[in-house]
């Protein structure tokens, strides 16, 4: 029963009984019908009253029981606003605090009391003013407008703000906290509630400065670290890998890994996962590619990464560039070569000089004994003794390449130098190769080792003939190039001056451009195996660089290769040949001659003896000393060989000196320079003579130690 139709049975109640009392009041002697009428309507009346008692009971009870459960709800209500995990907070449309949780005093270090009527701004941390009161201001607009809807009964439109703010606690640091406010409207009271839940973001905060702090060190670090999912796409990329691949974070996001860097090592694939998912982690070196199609060798380190169920989420994978390690460990490699090298060239080198010594003094000497010989013959003998002289030549050219030995150098005529080599190639290249020249007229001369620049041409002729197979054009050409400022500035190699620009242009095959940047390293070759050394055009770049030039490469695949070789001009253009001078005679003069190899002492004596000297010959020390014994009063000079068996030549000089302190030594070998020589016999020799040599610097350099 509702409260109105209790009040209508209570009201009819009433009614009946004042319809009783009027009806008795009337009637001074009721008739017993009136009295029995009379009794039964106050019977009614007093059922009426009963009933709407009992009902005013139980509706007592109702509504005490519904109180008890508005008090406890209202109480749940309360504990979960107080004992809420964030801070919250009720203000009007003032900004004016009416209530407050226990968090949101704790988070502001006051009591809750402390908080009621004080404006909220005011806890707000002065680093932060100007933003809560930007965002107070936007709220303020949109209160003016809901306080005016709310007075006109129509529903205000709800509004929720999010932001994040600094509040000040009571002497505490500023506090970061989230901010999440709504509106509540009471039509009643035309007024608005504002409800603030004030979330502390402290830690969230701290870990992630944590996380930015790592992710600064990720990105410091010059390792490239990446992440990728277990479909190989990348999902992380720092700025190490950033710097070493080329490609940018965007770029790279969800790429294939391995397409994208390891094309050439994808057949590896297989045995990096097995290993992966066996032992946890791979860790070995890897050829890739950068953004630019540059190769790079990296020591990659994979882990596989799992979540808190321990189920595979993704592989962590860090690259470390030891490229240049690599080409620091392969140059070490290559200097180990070239010393072993070097050790085997200096044997060699003794023993083909050896030879090459009697060949070329024999060859002299027929072209003067022999001169009634036809013309064919006598050049057939030239060509010997320069052949002996271009190997002798080459022979020092691998000592200078493997052990640094210099050459001589002087005053060349590029033209001569050409016309020499184009000469030689007509002879020995198929007649499928067209050779040419081009000289500038009036080219100006150089200063070099002919021998050197001898081989650099050959080397260079050489691989443009292998670049051949099938015949082309092999020009050789030369002019004169002055060097100003501006090429200087884009070349840093050339020096402002005269150059001479020697041209090696061929039709071959061309070189790959990923190729290079490597044609000047020692080993690199593209031939195969047994075909090549990888020595040639390292010994070009070796040659150009002793002389002071530089090289440029052009070349297109299918087209050709164009070699340009700068080498500095000197100012004579023209090179006076002097008349040739007798060679000088010995006049009697005796000669000891102390070599161990028969056929170089044979050859020495005869010329010797073909130019007036007497000749004394030993074939080691032992002898040497024994006969030097006998005739050191007579002797003018002894020729000896430094490299001997047994007695070497430095042990031999220093028993000649105990003999005659005075004794007038000249050095040969084939495989040291004077610089090499024993300091403590140096004082005796007065000439070094390098193997092999010819008639005109044996009979030259005896002539200035006789006389010396």
């Amino acid at each position: 029963m509702t409260f109105k139709q209790f009040e209508q049975q209570v009201q009819s109640a009433q009614r009946r009984w004042k319809s009783i009392q009027q009806t008795v009041q009337e009637a001074s002697n009721p008739s017993p019908e009136l009295q029995a009428e009379i009794i039964t309507e106050l019977a009614i009346a007093l059922e009426e009253l009963r009933v709407a008692t009992e009902t005013l009971q139980q509706q007592n009870e109702e509504l005490y029981l519904a109180r008890q459960d508005a008090e406890r709800l209202s109480q749940h209500y309360q504990d979960l606003f107080e004992f809420a995990p964030d801070g919250y907070l009720v203000t009007d449309e003032r900004g004016i605090i009416h209530e407050a949780n226990h968090v949101a005093a704790s988070l502001l270090n006051v009591r809750k009391k402390y908080l009621v009527n004080k404006p909220l701004d005011i806890f707000v941390a002065q680093a932060d003013k100007e933003i809560f009161n930007s965002y107070w201001s936007q709220i303020k607009q949109t209160l003016d407008k809901n306080l005016l809807k709310i007075n006109n009964n129509n529903p205000p439109k709800n509004l929720i703000k999010n932001w994040e703010t600094l509040l000040q606690p009571r002497d505490k640091e500023p506090l970061p906290v989230a901010i999440s406010m709504s509106i509540s409207a009471n039509f009643e009271e035309h007024s608005i509630r504002l409800y603030w839940l004030l979330r502390d973001i402290s830690e969230a905060k701290q870990a992630q400065e944590k996380i930015y702090e790592q992710a600064a060190l990720l990105d410091a670090t010059t390792d490239a670290i990446l992440v990728q999912n277990l479909q190989d796409q990348i999902v992380y990329w720092n700025r190490g890998a950033e710097q070493l691949y080329g490609w940018t974070k965007e770029e790279a996001h969800l790429k294939n890994l391995n397409l994208l860097l390891s094309p050439e090592s994808l057949y590896k694939l297989p045995e990096i996962y097995q290993n992966l998912f066996k032992k946890n982690r791979w860790e070995g070196e890897i050829y890739q590619l950068t953004k630019s199609g540059k190769e790079i060798i990296v020591d990659s380190r994979w882990s596989l990464v799992r979540d808190e169920k321990n189920n595979l989420k993704s592989i962590l994978i860090v690259n470390t560039d030891v490229t240049l390690n690599k080409q620091i460990e392969a140059k070490r490699l290559q200097n180990q070569r070239l010393e072993i090298i070097g050790a085997l060239s200096s044997g060699i080198s003794h023993d083909l000089n050896n030879i090459l010594t009697p060949i070329l003094g024999m060859a002299q000497l027929l072209v003067r004994n022999l001169s009634h010989l036809d013309e064919t013959t006598q050049q057939m003998l030239k060509i010997i003794e320069i052949n002996a002289q271009r190997g002798a030549g080459l022979l020092k050219q691998i000592l200078m390449f493997s052990r640094g030995v210099k050459g001589r150098n002087s005053i060349l005529l590029v033209s001569s130098l050409i016309l020499e080599i184009r000469q030689m190639l007509q002879e020995i290249f198929p007649k499928t190769i067209i050779i040419e020249q081009d000289i500038m007229p009036d080219i100006w001369a150089i200063n070099g080792d002919i021998t050197q620049l001898h081989q650099m041409l050959m080397n260079l002729c050489l691989n443009a003939r292998d670049a051949m197979p099938d015949g082309g054009k092999l020009t050789i050409a030369a002019k004169n190039f002055m060097i100003d400022q501006a090429y200087s500035n884009i070349e840093p190699e050339a020096k402002i001056g005269p150059y001479v620009v020697i041209s090696v242009l061929d039709t071959g095959m061309g070189i790959p451009s990923e190729m290079k940047e490597r044609i000047f390293e020692p080993f690199f070759t593209n031939k195969e195996i047994g075909k090549g050394t990888g020595l040639g055009l390292s010994i070009v770049m070796n040659i150009v660089k002793n002389h002071g030039g530089f090289i440029k490469v052009l070349s297109e695949v299918g087209k050709g290769s164009h070699f340009k070789i700068f080498l500095p001009a000197v100012e004579i253009t023209t090179v006076i040949p002097q008349p040739v001078a007798s060679l000088p005679r010995g006049n009697g003069a005796l000669i000891l001659i102390v070599d161990d190899e028969v056929d170089i002492g044979y050859t020495t004596k005869t010329l010797l003896k073909t130019y007036g000297y007497q000749v004394l010959t030993a074939t080691n020390g032992v002898e040497a000393i024994a006969l030097y014994a006998q005739h050191y009063d007579k002797i003018a000079a002894v020729l000896i060989d430094m490299v001997m068996p047994s007695m070497d030549g430095a042990t031999t000089i220093y028993t000649l000196e105990k003999i005659n302190p005075m004794v007038k030594i000249i050095a040969t070998s084939g495989l040291i320079s004077i610089d090499q020589i024993d300091q403590t016999v140096n004082k005796s020799i007065y000439g070094f003579l390098p193997k092999p040599y010819t008639s005109e610097e044996l009979l030259t350099i005896l002539q200035e130690v006789i006389h010396s």
